[in-house]
């Protein structure tokens, strides 16, 4: 199998309890990415996102640009390996 482009993104501010995940997944559905959405221990969002690279950057940008009030920082990783994931959830 091809190698995708993979990103792990860190939402820092005011990301739980604000329905962020939901919206996540909402924006996930206009891109051709796999993966998921998952709330920290810290207060800190992750998300693990693979697809090519176009899709996966523009759809980190959506989410950015949909929910940029509730966002303080943003720490994004990228790297190309194995896809790992099928579709896209909330974990």
């Amino acid at each position: 199998m091809a190698d995708v482009h993979h990103e792990t993104v860190f939402f820092s501010g005011h990301v739980q309890g604000v329905g962020f995940r939901y919206s996540v997944l909402q924006v996930a559905k206009e891109f051709e990415v796999a993966g998921y959405v998952s709330n920290l221990s810290d207060g800190r969002v992750q998300l693990e996102a693979e697809g090519s690279a176009g899709d996966v950057s523009t759809f980190v940008e959506a989410i950015h640009e949909r929910m940029h009030g509730y966002i303080r920082k943003v720490e994004r990783t990228n790297r190309r390996r194995e896809p790992q994931f099928r579709g896209f959830v909330i974990k």
